[in-house]
């Protein structure tokens, strides 16, 4: 007598199946009997899936009103860049001063130093705004009138014989008088080199 066929087994001997026809490792396509678990995608082995180095979505700049990129941001504080070339100029004034009683000649280099000190201190902290450069070279010139006034003061003060306190402070009119008797063509060249020289470094340090 035949003996039935089991079911499940599509004619093949109980226990037997076709060695050879399927490969190891393969899943069972559509239409095939599976084992209830979902096909993956097969990748070569130790390789993972490549990932942008940067995996954050860059985000993209928002226009600007009227099409134009946003302005850069502010550098500086004016007001305190403004501050402490009013303070650089007073501490120049003394020391172009004191070179005057000095050697009792007005230097050229000695007011381009005077310049160049206030400009860059006010660029270094007031930013490249024009108008600290323009304040920079106002106080060049306060510093190196003041810087004069002290040197002929030390001028006056050794030829006489007396304190030079007594002579800036006590009489300063007579002081200026003298700087207006002595002062030359020369004179207001050092007070425009100075101001070129303090708005030129205070336009490079505030860069």
């Amino acid at each position: 007598m035949t003996q039935p066929t089991p079911p499940g087994q599509g004619g093949q001997p109980y226990g037997q199946q076709p060695y050879g026809q399927q490969q190891y490792g393969q899943q069972p396509g559509a239409g095939q009997p599976g084992y209830g678990y979902p096909q993956q995608a097969q990748q070569p082995y130790g390789q993972q899936p490549q990932q942008p180095y940067n995996a954050f979505p860059q985000q993209p700049q928002q226009p600007q009103p009227g099409g134009f990129p946003p302005p850069p941001a502010a550098r500086g504080n004016i007001g305190l860049g403004v501050a402490v070339a009013f303070v650089a100029a007073l501490v120049a004034a003394g020391v172009y001063g004191a070179i005057i009683g000095a050697t009792e000649h007005e230097i050229g280099w000695a007011a381009v130093g005077v310049g160049f000190v206030v400009g860059l201190v006010a660029g270094k902290v007031g930013g490249s705004n024009p108008a600290v450069g323009a304040l920079a070279g106002v106080f060049s010139l306060g510093a190196v009138y003041i810087g004069q006034l002290v040197g002929a003061s030390m001028i006056i003060a050794d030829k006489a014989k007396i304190d030079f306190t007594e002579v800036f402070f006590d009489n300063f009119d007579l002081v200026q008088e003298a700087w207006k008797h002595e002062a030359d063509a020369m004179t207001y060249v050092f007070f425009a080199i100075a101001a070129v020289a303090a708005f030129g470094s205070a336009k490079r340090a505030g860069q």
